[in-house]
């Protein structure tokens, strides 16, 4: 397939997509941030979970108090966070030499365009009222994560433009210490950049009442949400990601780049949400992906090894399955992938390619018919199966009942296609045999 037109086609696009910088910029962000989100859905596991089987009344309210401090300083300042490291990576991945001030710049014109008047509700009342003079965790969290990445790859972008404008530059010297002479270099796109956003913010208010803010988020993240990780959406971007693999090319080419962020929007709203007592929003997340899609790795290669070991006569598969085994409980299988092995075997990549996508629509059906609940938890990816599944919902434990049916009937449906690989390295080694005698 690789050799075909439509193979070397879909290579190529693939390719320039997960390589094109704004994306690149993007997964590194959130690569970097990703701990915090883990650290956030720990703190809200412990607080809604273990600290109410322990602790009751105003201890209760005391202890988790330390949840509400880490969630305000994760999951509540999200937007600001990556728009921070948007602007740092993109500058860096376009080889601008002051990464540090980007980063600077982006999180400071995200809040130019925040409202300067916002509602909020008094400790012990039932009414907002509006007030000015402060930052809203609705604008500074996952209500504004979208807004935060487009405001962070828009400045960033200005701003590297200006700031190579040697005649806007501002030259102090070799005699002043050089954080001094870059503050100073960059001083004039600074001024140019946030006081160009601040116009707009300015003009918006002026004409229509509104915010950047609120306009991107009701305008742009929440229908691109809507698309990208519904349940069409998802299998369909994750298909295409999958069948990279067929190539040797690293799923995280389009998956990294174009779905996950979104999924891990949709995950810390729904940490959020758990955390405040309110209804979880998003089905489909992050934390469903790795749960019911990754079971093993890419492919969910636990329930090939598992075939393989059923089933399978090759010596050479039985070995690579025992050799991957231990990784693959963490959801590690690079020898799975390169030495079962997946890429450029046609005969194993058909379930590896469906395998994940029915997982994945098998637990949004049972999330929306209620036999398991919403995920509300970001677990590290490495968390074995099962258990991932029951943290991840809260402690649900129909999640690794339905993940162990999945697991199952994913171990039937390798099992033919581990028959087809067996006859087929059986095949290849018989040629080999005959090429080596015709040689002598």
């Amino acid at each position: 397939m690789e050799d075909t037109k439509f193979g070397q086609g879909f290579i190529k696009v693939a390719v320039k997509i997960g390589n094109e910088i704004h994306l690149r910029s993007l997964r590194d962000a959130f690569a970097t941030i990703m701990p915090l989100y883990i650290l956030a859905g720990l703190a809200t596991l412990l607080n809604n979970t273990v600290f109410t089987w322990i602790f009751k009344g105003k201890t209760l309210l005391n202890v988790q108090y330390w949840g509400t401090t880490l969630s305000n300083a994760t999951l509540n300042i999200s937007s600001l966070l990556i728009a921070t490291m948007i602007g740092y990576f993109l500058a860096k991945n376009k080889g601008f030499d002051k990464p540090l001030a980007a980063a600077m710049v982006s999180m400071a014109t995200l809040v130019v365009m925040m409202p300067n008047t916002v509602s909020l509700i008094p400790v012990g009342a039932t009414k907002a009222i509006n007030v000015t003079g402060a930052l809203s965790y609705a604008n500074m969290g996952t209500g504004g994560m979208f807004a935060g990445i487009i405001m962070g790859l828009v400045a960033t972008e200005i701003f590297i433009k200006i700031s190579n404008i040697k005649q806007l530059q501002v030259n102090l010297g070799d005699q002043v210490p050089p954080a001094v002479g870059d503050s100073f270099n960059v001083l004039i796109p600074v001024i140019l950049v946030l006081s160009f956003f601040a116009i707009i913010s300015a003009l918006l208010f002026a004409t229509t009442g509104m915010n950047l803010i609120s306009l991107i988020t009701t305008f742009i993240q929440e229908p691109l949400r809507g698309i990208g990780t519904g349940i069409v959406g998802t299998l369909v971007i994750y298909t295409l990601a999958n069948l990279l693999w067929l190539f040797g090319i690293h799923f995280s080419v389009i998956y990294s780049s174009i779905l996950e962020p979104l999924l891990i929007i949709n995950i810390v709203q729904n940490t959020a949400a758990y955390n405040a007592g309110h209804a979880i929003p998003n089905i489909i997340n992050l934390s469903l992906v790795q749960s019911f899609a990754l079971m093993g790795g890419s492919g969910s290669t636990l329930c090939l090894l598992a075939a393989t070991f059923l089933i399978s006569r090759n010596k050479a598969s039985r070995n690579v399955s025992k050799f991957a085994l231990v990784p693959g409980i963490f959801n590690i299988n690079e020898p799975v992938i390169f030495g079962y092995p997946i890429v450029y075997n046609v005969a194993t990549i058909i379930p590896f390619i469906v395998l994940p996508s029915f997982g994945i629509f098998v637990a949004w059906l049972t999330t929306v018919l209620g036999w398991m609940k919403p995920m509300v938890i970001q677990v590290p990816w490495t968390t074995p199966i099962f258990l991932n599944s029951f943290l991840a919902t809260g402690g649900d434990w129909r999640a690794p009942v339905i993940q162990a049916a999945v697991v199952v009937l994913g171990i039937l449906f390798y099992m033919p296609f581990v028959k087809l690989n067996d006859s087929i390295a059986a095949r290849q080694v018989a040629m080999e045999k005959e090429e080596d005698k015709a040689k002598a």
